[in-house]
Order: C-alpha cells, then structure tokens, then sequence
C-alpha cells in the first residue's frame, strides 16, 4: 500500500463513517504522518500553527480508532496499523465494497483480493464481531464543515447530556457563532451512541408534515405505506436528528420564538419530543429559543439549551491564517468582535486587504469597521418588533450597562413590557447580562451597538 492508497482507503473511511470527505488539512496531515514528518513540518508547510495541526490529527486518529474497531489509532502507528490491514485484515469484494475484520483470504483469491479497487462504494458489509456496529447516517442538508476552533469545553457539555439520555438539545447563538461547526465537530464523537442519524435544514421552513414524512422515511428504512410514527422510530432505534436553521419558522416582528402562521405545530412536536419516553436525541441549532424549550429546559430534565459564546484566546488561530501582524493586538479585536469566528474572519481579510496586515491601523479609527457585517446584522435585527427597537437603541445610546429598573422617560415602555422585551432580545443572543452591585443589567457588544447607532442615525 502506498500513500495514495492509503488516502483512498481513509476517505472512504471518512465518508462511510462521517458522510463527509477527508479536507485538506486532513489529507496533508496523513500524507505527512505516511512520510515521518513531524506536526511542525505540516503545519509549516501548511500555514498553520503547530497547535491547531495536533487538534486535527488527535480527531482524525480517534476517528479511525472507531471506524476501524481498534484501541488505538494515532500519529505513531497510523501507517504500521493500515499496512497490517491492508495484508491481513481488509477483503475487497467484487462490487467494491470492503470488509474488516479477521480474514483468511484463501491463496488463489488473494492476489485478486489485495489489489487496490479504483473506487470504494459508499457502505461497508456488515461488521465482524470485532468491527463497531455500522451507523446509518443521512447528512444531505449538513454544509460542508469549516475550520473548527477549540470547543473542548462546549463538546465535553453536549457529549454528556447525550450520554444522560437528554432528549431534545438546543444549540442558541447569532449568526457566524459557529453553531454547525460545533455540531459537525460532535458527530464522530458520539456517533457510535446511535442507530441513526439524519441532518435537516429548515432554511425553506418545511411544513411539519413534511419534513417528520421525510425522518420517518429514513429513521424506519422502510418503503411501506403503513409507516410507524416518529416516536416509534425513535422508540425502536437509537436516534440523533439534527434541525438547523430553525429560526426560519419563527415570524418576524413578533417577541422571540413566535411561530410563523401555520408552523405553530412545531411547538407541540418539540414538547412531544421532549417528554415521550424514549432514547433518541433531537438537537436544534437556532438565533432565537423557541418559547416551548424555554419552559421545558433544566439541569434535572430531559431539555437543555446551550448558548454559545465566542471563542476566546484560540480566535487568534484565524489571524495566524490570514497572516495579520501584531499579535500583542490580536486580543482586543477578538474583543471588540466578541470571539465571533464569522465576524473575525471577515475583518481579519478586511485588515490583511487594506491596512497589509497592520492591526494597529485599524483600531486607530474612531470607528468600529462593519461592512459586510451589516448584511448579517440586518438579517437578525429585522426580525425585532418595535418595542425591542426602541429597548435595543436605548442601550446601544447608553455607554455603561442598563438597570432597567430605572426606565428612562423617553422609552415609552411599561415595566412589565420592557421585561418582556429584554428577555426576548436575551433570547435572541443580542443584549449582555453583567452583574453589577448584586443587580442584574443589561449592555450590547461593540458591533451590534455601532450597527445600531448607524440605522438609527440614517433614519434621521
């Protein structure tokens, strides 16, 4: 087996195993482990920090330690395990499939048996006793990943509710936050947890029929007309199914997590999902709470929601990338962007395009820099109802946190109304809460305040 080979092979590990292909990253990362170069070499090579290289490389062994049933796969023994499959331990069928396990070739097949096949189907045979359980995976509507960013912390949290049997989890955060990444960065690592598991987007907000006619047709394999429900496929397997872009069913104009017309049966299928007795797990990425979940969710109950916030110290992985100078900067602008991987990105190209990579010439304008932020922006803020307008103008005007306890006269809000309000922005992942003096109050981050003060000051 050469190195081509053996990147064939991985892919279609990768694909069978994730439904997704091998990235580049990935593919350099096993082209150098083949050829003895340390991590620094590849990622020298690759324009990439040492660290960030190690992070991948420790995912893709342990992913091959599930897919290939062994203890340990890593950096040390990757090519040695393979080259003992590939004698040993892999039959190739005629149809191209391949089968793992234990195998006595017989001598006159083996020659025919050990020759590479140009092209892998998509599905192994049925596993050996000594193989994982195969998982039937449908990640049709799952984007392609982007690079990922340290989250040990977030996919610690969500991989134990997943093992305490939480069985509806909603991932909340605004745009560019990194909700899919995380999601797709989780799947290989629970995925031996499941019997199923299916990815749907409801960009174009599928009537509920619609899409529990589709899950139910994947998650019971069935072609019949007599379809089981939905809770009974998730009764009879072990089932993830991930919703993202949930947001579209919601209406705009209306407090958080209100229903379209016609889409208000979303809510009974969540509230259903969460307390009918079963072991599957339904995850729900999202801008905004759906007001079901918010009444469902708790630490002792089978409904958790986690917000994610932005990235911290390893954002500057995205600046080592675009190739920005100044690191001693790097740490306010992650700042003022609040850690958003999306918003990084698009200003760190900005920074590298127009001021060659100085960030200090950037933050020397008075003025936070949007740009294709805004586009962004508007698709969220319009969805606010006019109370949330004037209760998130207010506070973009106001430069230390808010105590709306202390309403200002010129904010024709009502106490209880403007708690309403808060909360909902709250749920929408506008407004900051920091704890002042014992008090709960209530601030925006830099960029939804100058995104704020632009509108308000074009209207005028």
């Amino acid at each position: 087996m050469d190195v081509e080979e053996a990147l064939e092979f991985v892919d279609h590990l990768a694909l069978t195993t994730t439904g997704k292909h091998l990235d580049s990253l990935q593919k350099a990362i096993l082209r150098g482990t083949w050829n003895n170069q340390k991590y620094k070499e590849i990622a020298q090579h690759h324009n990439r920090s040492e660290k960030y290289v190690k992070e991948v490389g420790f995912k893709l062994w342990k992913l091959l330690s599930v897919a290939l049933g062994e203890e340990q796969v890593c950096k040390a023994n990757f090519r040695a395990k393979l080259e003992n499959l590939r004698v040993g331990n892999i039959s190739l069928f005629g149809n191209g499939c391949i089968h793992i396990g234990n195998i006595s070739a017989d001598s006159s097949q083996s020659s025919k048996n050990l020759q590479p096949e140009p092209q892998y189907n998509d599905k192994f045979n049925e596993p050996t006793s000594n193989a994982k359980p195969k998982v039937c995976q449908d990640l049709g509507d799952a984007p392609e990943p982007n690079l990922f960013y340290n989250r040990t912390s977030e996919l610690t949290t969500l991989e134990n509710w997943i093992l305490g049997r939480t069985r509806v989890i909603t991932i909340l955060g605004l745009s560019g936050i990194g909700k899919t990444a995380l999601t797709l960065q989780l799947i290989p690592q629970i995925q031996h947890e499941f019997d199923r598991i299916i990815w749907r987007s409801l960009r174009n907000s599928p009537p509920l029929a619609s899409l529990q006619t589709d899950l139910i047709k994947f998650l019971s394999q069935q072609q019949e007309s007599a379809s089981p429900s939905l809770i009974e496929c998730f009764r009879s397997h072990r089932c993830l199914i991930i919703l993202d872009d949930v947001q579209t069913i919601f209406s705009s104009g209306q407090l958080a997590g209100n229903y379209q017309p016609g889409y208000e049966n979303y809510g009974a299928f969540f509230k259903q999902i969460t307390e009918s007795s079963h072991n599957s797990c339904l995850i729900l990425l999202s801008w905004e709470k759906p007001r079901e979940i918010a009444a469902l969710e708790g630490e002792n109950r089978p409904c958790k929601s986690l917000q994610l916030n932005g990235l911290g110290p390893e954002a500057q992985e995205i600046f080592r990338e675009k190739g920005l100078a100044e690191p001693e900067k790097w740490s306010e602008l992650i700042d003022l962007y609040r850690g958003n991987p999306l918003w990084l990105n698009i200003v760190a190209t900005l920074i590298q395009d127009l001021f060659g990579g100085s960030v200090s010439e950037f933050l020397s304008y008075d003025t936070l820099f949007l740009g294709d932020l805004e586009s962004l922006l508007d698709q969220q803020c319009d969805r606010l109802t006019a109370s949330e307008q004037q209760a998130i103008a207010w506070l973009a005007n106001t430069p230390e946190p808010a105590d709306i306890s202390k309403i200002p006269e010129n904010l024709q809000l009502s106490p209880p109304e403007l708690l309403k309000v808060m909360q909902s922005l709250g749920r929408r992942s506008l407004v900051e809460t920091v704890k002042q003096n014992g008090r709960s109050h209530f601030t925006i981050g830099p960029v939804i305040r100058e995104y704020i003060i632009n509108k308000t000051r074009h209207k005028n």
